[in-house]
């Protein structure tokens, strides 16, 4: 049942390509803005890279975030997809997975242009890195899939979503700005595990609430 979700989430987004286009179109314009505006030392431009990138990824999250329920929204759809023969948790598993993909899809885009408008130097072993970015998506999405249905009936939606995710993503953040940094100044793992630790605690944590309470978050 969860894969025929998830199916139906990509389905659905490679027929009207709403998320994914505003997603990347957003990301590249945030990446054009920061490489034509900053005129200071590449030294400092390199310090300050992880915070960069991980802000410019929590606003791009944002629009797919406003997105992931907007579907069922219209037209009450929702209403009929909680009154299936479905584990509402396993719904919000669904939503949580495919909002991390279409987080890494437009970060496909985003991170190349990103390096290279900003002229930023990677010499570092690609597989830490990635991993540093697929848990930091686990985590922003973790939460984000959950304000995400909690935000969906109310009137200003698009206000309330980053209004409650902001200050609960932020430990999330800090965590994997940390890492990135650590990871791109080669410093050694032991160093800087610490951090790794506290994202997967904050991806774990939040999966397992949003599991447990999005039968509660679904109720009128």
């Amino acid at each position: 049942m969860l894969v025929n979700l998830i199916k139906k989430e990509l389905l659905i987004e490679l027929r009207s390509k709403q998320i994914l286009v505003s997603m990347a179109a957003f990301g590249l314009s945030v990446v054009l803005i920061f490489a034509f505006s900053f005129s200071v030392s590449q030294k400092i431009l390199e310090t300050f890279a992880p915070g960069l990138f991980w802000v410019l990824i929590l606003f791009t999250s944002v629009l797919g975030l406003h997105r992931l329920f907007d579907y069922e929204k219209e037209f009450d759809a929702f209403s009929l997809v909680i009154g299936a023969p479905v584990d509402r948790g396993t719904i919000y598993i669904s939503k949580w997975i495919s909002g991390w993909i279409y987080l890494v899809v437009a970060e496909i885009i985003i991170i190349p242009l990103f390096v290279l408008f900003l002229q930023l130097r990677w010499t570092q072993p690609i597989l830490p890195g990635v991993g540093i970015l697929f848990l930091g998506n686990s985590g922003i999405m973790a939460i984000g899939a959950l304000i995400s249905g909690l935000a969906m009936r109310a009137r200003m939606s698009e206000v309330l979503l980053p209004v409650l995710l902001f200050p609960l993503v932020t430990p999330v953040l800090i965590a994997v700005t940390k890492a990135t940094t650590a990871y791109l100044n080669a410093q050694p793992f032991v160093l800087w595990q610490f951090w790794v630790l506290i994202l997967a605690s904050f991806t774990v944590i939040f999966g397992l609430l949003g599991y447990l309470l999005f039968d509660h978050v679904t109720e009128e």
